[in-house]
Formats: structure tokens, sequence, C-alpha cells
């Protein structure tokens, strides 16, 4: 175990290195330096990090939310208004449209099995983007606009409606039926995780008042401890809850973290910020790697030219929903294309439940996990480098 964990950060941050030198994103040489380490290629990691590695990538992923969330500004947020809640669901619902039209043409599924792929396929990876929005709003590109804040929310909550439609497809391709209730989750799922964080962030903003007012001052270091203890718990929420009521405990994180920043001075919130963005380093190579990690290349040869054809057409048609989420904003094209660039990525969610259907021993399984791997490695480079190489091109730097 501590073999594998040198060789994923030693590993990871050299090709890291290497890709940044190349100008490329640092993503690529991580999510490179797993699939080589990984089971499906020189199988040098242990079994034992291989199977906490979806606990690993989610407390990787709670981290970067945090520091999202002590970024973000209420106040902008609500400028935002209309384009992040359709953001939130109309690029993926023209994906999933793209796959249930087109999917069947090219590949041999039916219109069901494509429902699901999309379904799996569809969900913008808020590791890639969430990280690189926070840099953009420390930076002040697009920020006149709140277009990063703008990405962040309507990321965040994308993916929370593509799992539900997930495990609802799943449940018909098994023999169930859609139910109504499951649709009526994603709104409740969203709403109760906004107000679970909330709650929790006013409770641990009032318990740091509280002991600085009795001279009980809590460093930094301990309120990441507690924090980071509080968001665990908050994840965790989402399943003890599940039978009863559908939460979002990611996005109660994230809530969570807005609500402690509101709570807290300037000061205080921009050195938890400080902390959270210094975790990041290693919680962002232990992330990519394992994500690597779980992609079987294999699957891949398997897949051929017509995925690749579908994945395109699927792209084209969330780009378009996402354009047509900008119209009658004061967005000008460069700035509406950066938001089509940056809904581009996929990783986490594809990695996480691509290998379900299969699992499940559903017919259509292989050629899902085919797809889900190959849409990892063309959308996760593409929408890194479209970032990267654009913001720059397409936003406007706000002056101090």
């Amino acid at each position: 175990m501590l073999t594998s964990l040198a060789l994923i950060f030693l590993v990871g941050l050299s090709m890291a290195g290497i890709c940044q030198f190349l100008k490329l994103p640092r993503i690529i040489g991580m999510l490179f330096t797993g699939i080589v380490l990984g089971p499906y290629v020189l199988d040098l990691l242990a079994p034992e990090m291989l199977s906490i590695s979806a606990q690993l990538r989610q407390m990787a992923l709670i981290i970067i939310l945090l520091k999202a969330g002590l970024s973000l500004n209420l106040d902008d947020l609500r400028k935002v208004g209309r384009p992040a809640i359709l953001m939130s669901f109309v690029p993926a619902s023209c994906e999933i449209l793209a796959f249930f039209l087109f999917a069947p043409m090219l590949l041999p599924v039916s219109h069901l099995e494509a429902a699901l792929m999309g379904a799996v396929l569809s969900a913008v990876s808020p590791a890639v983007v969430v990280p690189r929005m926070v840099r953009l709003i420390e930076t002040k590109y697009g920020t006149d606009k709140h277009i990063p804040q703008l990405i962040m929310a309507g990321a965040s909550c994308d993916d929370i409606f593509v799992i539900v439609l997930f495990s609802t497809f799943l449940s018909m391709a098994q023999g169930g039926s859609a139910r109504v209730i499951d649709f009526v989750n994603i709104p409740v799922s969203i709403v109760l995780g906004i107000l679970l964080g909330a709650a929790a962030g006013y409770l641990l903003g009032l318990f740091f008042e509280t002991a600085y007012a009795h001279k009980h001052c809590v460093r930094n270091s301990t309120k990441v401890v507690v924090v980071l203890g509080a968001s665990f718990l908050l994840v965790a929420a989402e399943t003890w809850l599940k039978p009863i009521v559908s939460v979002s405990g990611l996005l109660a994180v994230m809530s969570m973290a807005c609500v402690l920043k509101l709570k807290s001075t300037a000061f205080v919130s921009k050195r938890l910020s400080e902390k959270f963005g210094k975790l990041w380093i290693a919680a962002e190579v232990i992330l990519f790697v394992l994500v690597g990690a779980a992609v079987d290349i294999r699957y891949t040869l398997t897949a051929g030219i017509p995925a690749v054809l579908m994945i395109l057409i699927a792209l084209l048609f969330r780009s378009a929903g996402v354009w047509l989420c900008l119209v009658k904003t004061p967005l000008s094209k460069k700035e509406r294309l950066f938001c089509v660039l940056s809904y581009l990525p996929k990783a986490t969610v594809q990695a996480a439940i691509g290998s379900v259907p299969l699992a499940m021993g559903l017919a259509c399984g292989q050629i899902i996990l085919s797809v889900a791997v190959l849409g990892i490695l063309i959308t996760a480079p593409l929408g890194a480098i479209g970032i990267d190489v654009s913001y720059k091109r397409c936003l406007q730097k706000e002056s101090a």
C-alpha cells in the first residue's frame, strides 16, 4: 500500500510536470500514470489500494468542492440565476437525446440501452472543471459576468441530474419501469442537499465564532480538520437517508462551504481556502491517477470508430444545449464558446458508474464500458486543454 502511494505521488507528479513543461494540462500526465500503473497494464498498484479507490477519489472530490465553496460568493450565484439552473440539466439532456437517437444506428444497442449509455456519458467532470473555475475566480478572469461561478454551479448540479437518470434507466433495462418519484427526486436531492449543507455551515460558523468569543481560538489547521470531518458526515448522510429521502451529499459540502464563508471573516475564509488549496495538490494526484487506474484500456480496442463518432455527435448536441442555456444573457460569443469548452470534460462519474451495467450482467454492459472509457480518454484532455488555452482569449480579466 505504501509503495502504491509512493508510485502514485512520485510518478503522477513527474508525469504532470512533464505535461506542464510541454504546455499540456497536468491531468493528462496523471491519467496516463494511472492507466500505466493500473491493473490493466503494469499492475503495480496494490489490491488494497484499488479496493478503496472509490473512497479516496470521493475524498479528493470533497476537498476541491470545499475549496470551490469557499471561493464562491452567494451574491454572484444569485446574479447568475436562470442560466445556472438551465446548465444543470439542459446540456446533459441534449447529450442523452443524441445517444437515444443515434447510438442504435452506430452501435449494437437498443434505444433503452442507448439512453442508459447516454446517462453514463453525459455527466460533466467536476474534478476537471471546478479547480479550473476556482483558479479563474482567484485570477479574476470572467468574474465581471460571473462566468466561472455559473459553470461551477451548473456542473455541480449536472452530476446529480445525470446519476438519478442513470439509476432510472438502469432499473428499466433490468426489467423494471420508470417511476414518477425517481424524477421528483432530482429537484428534491438538490434542494435538500443545499439546505442540509447550509445548516451545517451555519452551525460550524457559529461554533467557531463562539469559541473565539470565549477566548478559545481554534487554529485554522484545526478548522480544516473539523470542516473535513463535517463534510465526510454530509456525504455519508446521503447513504443513510437514501431509504427515506434523496439528498445530494456533494452539493451539501459545497453549500456548507459557501455558508461558512458567509459566516466567517474575510481573513478566516481566505486562510481556509488557501489551506484546502494546498491539500488539493495531493488530492488531485490521487484522484486522477486512480481515475486512470479504473480505466480498462482494453475496452477501447473493442469500441472502434463508430463509438468515437457517437461521442463526437453527443458532444455537438451537448454544445448546442450549453449555447441554448446562454440565450438572452450578456455573454459575448467568445464567452459562450468558453462555456461550451468548459462543459466537455468527463472523468470522475464515468469512472465510477461506467462498469455498473456490465457488473449487473446487462448485455450492453461491455459496449457501455467501452464508450465510457473512450469518453474519458477523449473528453478529459480535450476539455482541459480547451479551458487552459482559451480562457485568456475568451474571457476579460476584471480590473482590481
